[in-house]
């Protein structure tokens, strides 16, 4: 069966057989990255949470604020004290002594400020030290009267083990955590995932999650979901189809995400085929595909360049009582800027208003992006005037495309009026800001304006560590 039966009428015509329940959407992001196409709002990352410090909470008066900044300052001063300490200790025959005399108030930030300096200070040379160390004083604090670690730190440990390739070492304190009563959630098996992943152990670490009575994640009906939204969210496709195969011979059926994660994995992979067959399926288990299911339609449909198979499923959404959002919108037309249709782009912009949809900033990006690339500076120009006239104030991404796009038209004075016009307007430029004007005044030859640009943002305390890389761009 070929692309178009696959995603023409044929499968507009099945969604008819479906009645939809209203279920909440979350904001898809739209950029570089196309495996995020709306799912339920997960943390994805291999990272670790930070804790809300205390100038988060504006509501806190004056008095409380004092006091939560000399514990906060109090904190990091014990904490360098500790890494001090630890960095002296060379055997570890007498780290708990030393770790003892400092006399330091054990809390949940010291040990969150510690981990984070030892994670930081990783190297290629001192990895199994630095492994040992973060051990010994995890243990050492673990151990003090009335502190209790959090799964944050547990964490934070995981993340360094996974840094140094201390793998066994991170089975056996998941292993603890569970021993320990605390909850084994989908940030624990991402940490696991992303560094097992690399090393050939996915599988082990998928099975050993299945396997699990304490792995949890609250959004989910069961913990095959969970595992299954993690793997999508470090890319693991084809490790997806053999858990979802494990799914169904333990006999959990398939929900509606369940569906929307294979939809999406298997259009990741090639398998189109299969995507006509997943819609029947849905529809003999008695779903109906929700927001996230018309999303990934609609992305596939704009990548594919069939609008008229978008529209009609568009019109079918308002039918059947769902009123497609922006977010729908945005990523129909990010799809078809992607296949380079600008003329469908420009006629769905104008569709969203008769759909009662509002262009935010986002669709505008998408929209400028697409004529930069595409070469159409001035229809930029016009987007971009457009959008700030009617009040959608211009993101660092929208700078970056029109910085970008004059750039790449040699109008590198209106270039550096744009960067300074968005710091005025408080839109900080990110490292790509940055290095995309000086990488293309220096391929223009104009070494003195690409050094300027480098010292202001120097003299501004901007990406001061990166100066290094930036300065190896050479003129091509």
């Amino acid at each position: 069966m070929n692309l178009a039966l696959v995603f023409g009428t044929n499968v507009v015509r099945k969604a008819y057989r479906f009645l939809f329940s209203s279920r909440k959407f979350c904001n898809g992001k739209f950029g570089g990255d196309e495996t995020d196409i709306g799912f339920p709002n997960l943390d994805l990352d291999c990272g670790f949470e930070e804790e809300t410090s205390i100038s988060d909470h504006e509501s806190i008066g004056r008095e409380e604020v004092s006091v939560g900044s000399r514990f906060l300052e109090s904190a990091k001063l014990s904490a360098s004290r500790v890494l001090e300490t630890l960095q002296q200790d060379d055997s570890g025959s007498n780290t708990k002594s030393a770790l003892d005399e400092l006399n330091v108030r054990v809390s949940g930030l010291l040990v969150r400020e510690v981990l984070v300096g030892i994670l930081r200070n990783l190297g290629y040379d001192n990895k199994t030290r630095c492994a040992k160390l973060a051990y010994r004083f995890f243990v050492w604090s673990g151990e003090q009267e009335c502190f209790r670690h959090t799964v944050n730190s547990y964490h934070l440990l995981m993340k360094i083990f996974a840094e140094c390739g201390e793998y066994k070492a991170m089975w056996r304190l998941v292993d603890e955590m569970v021993q320990d009563g605390y909850p084994t959630t989908a940030r624990t098996f991402n940490l696991l995932i992303c560094s097992c992943g690399e090393a050939g152990l996915a599988k082990q670490a998928v099975v050993q999650f299945i396997k699990s009575k304490t792995f949890n994640y609250r959004p989910f009906k069961h913990s095959y979901n969970a595992i299954l939204n993690s793997l999508l969210g470090v890319k693991q496709y084809k490790l997806i189809e053999w858990v979802y195969e494990q799914m169904l011979q333990d006999g959990f059926s398939p929900n509606v995400l369940t569906y929307n994660i294979l939809m999406w994995t298997n259009y990741r992979l090639g398998k189109m085929d299969r995507l006509d067959r997943l819609f029947d399926e849905m529809a003999q288990d008695g779903l109906s595909p929700d927001l996230y299911t018309y999303n990934i339609l609609l992305h596939i449909l704009g990548k594919g360049n069939k609008p008229l198979a978008a529209l009609t499923t568009l019109n079918h959404m308002k039918e059947v009582g769902i009123d497609p959002s922006v977010i729908h919108f945005t990523t129909l037309i990010d799809g078809l800027s992607r296949a380079g249709n600008l003329q469908a782009c420009k006629y769905f912009l104008d569709e969203m208003v008769k759909f009662g949809c509002e262009r935010d900033v986002v669709c505008y990006t998408v929209m400028i992006t697409g004529y930069v690339v595409s070469g159409e500076l001035e229809k930029a120009k016009e987007m971009f005037e457009e959008m700030t006239t009617k009040g959608q104030l211009p993101n660092v991404f929208t700078y970056n495309s029109m910085i970008r796009g004059l750039c790449m038209a040699g109008e590198f004075r209106e270039a550096c009026w744009l960067l300074r016009e968005m710091e005025s307007r408080g839109c900080n430029p990110n490292f790509v800001v940055y290095s995309t004007l000086v990488s293309y005044l220096r391929k223009a030859g104009k070494l003195s304006e690409a050094r300027k640009v480098i010292r202001d943002m120097v003299k501004k305390g901007h990406y001061v560590h990166l100066v290094p890389k930036m300065m190896k761009y050479r003129r091509s």
